[in-house]
């Protein structure tokens, strides 16, 4: 099995996001809002699948000794370094998901919840039980599972298989064309982070995560198998998710009619 063989039995999973019932409901300012109030949470932990692997496929115990994979380290650093000390539409040092509550912040949506769940997450080993315990709908609560479950496992090639599909594609086209019915400048915070998204993923993220994956599995079958596992499974954790927003905005929009 090898990547090309993989995206072909992904792509049925990858159709029904692309074609997604929720990219339709999104016209709305707040309709954006009750999209980021969910999302929020797999921009946060994604981050957490990018650290995972930096400390699986880099050096960041001492004393340094040189990784066995060279290229697919600098590929992770390259990705921490802009996904976590980015610059903002201000010139200022921030990771993207800083970035993303600035967004949110900008277009009216919630962040409390979202601080106050993180202000609970104290450590890996507690993070499930947290998760559990908290208010969160149950899509984002099998959504966040899924994503420490697959860290937990500290197996690199699962870890990067939900890192590289399990992320959306047509999210912030669909944002900018709401950003820019808006009207010019009216969301500079929301467009700058659609924009930097859409300029990283396409041009440098996507193909080199697709490589990472290649060098990680090298000729191992069992490997293979388990990234198309893990893939599965991050797309239809994705699926679940954009079924609860649809649902969301779909019920708001009933109550203020």
């Amino acid at each position: 099995m090898k990547i090309e063989e993989i995206e072909f039995i992904l792509e049925p999973l990858r159709e029904q996001l692309r074609s997604h019932e929720l990219y339709n409901e999104l016209k709305s300012l707040s309709d954006i809002q009750i999209f980021m109030e969910s999302h929020v949470y797999a921009v946060w932990d994604f981050m957490s699948l990018l650290k995972a692997l930096q400390i699986n496929l880099t050096c960041t115990t001492l004393p340094w000794k040189p990784v066995s994979n060279t290229n697919t380290a600098r590929f992770i650093n390259e990705i921490v370094l802009e996904e976590e000390t980015d610059v903002n539409e201000l010139g200022v040092l921030k990771s993207h998901y800083e970035m993303y509550l600035d967004a949110m912040v900008e277009v009216g949506a919630d962040t409390t919840k979202i601080s106050e769940f993180l202000n609970g997450v104290k450590t890996l080993d507690s993070i499930l039980e947290v998760i559990e315990n908290s208010d969160l709908n149950i899509a984002v609560k099998s959504f966040l599972n899924f994503t420490f479950e697959t860290i937990n496992s500290q197996q690199p090639h699962k870890i990067a298989a939900a890192f590289t599909f399990g992320r959306e594609e047509l999210i912030p086209d669909m944002f900018l064309k709401i950003v820019d019915q808006a009207g010019k400048d009216a969301y500079p915070k929301l467009e700058y982070y659609l924009r930097r998204h859409i300029e990283l993923d396409g041009d440098d993220h996507g193909p080199l995560s697709l490589k990472m994956i290649q060098e990680l599995c090298g000729d191992d079958e069992t490997k293979w198998h388990d990234v198309l596992e893990y893939s599965e499974k991050a797309l239809q954790q994705r699926i679940n998710l954009w079924n609860h927003i649809a649902t969301a905005i779909q019920q708001n929009k009933e109550i203020t009619v």
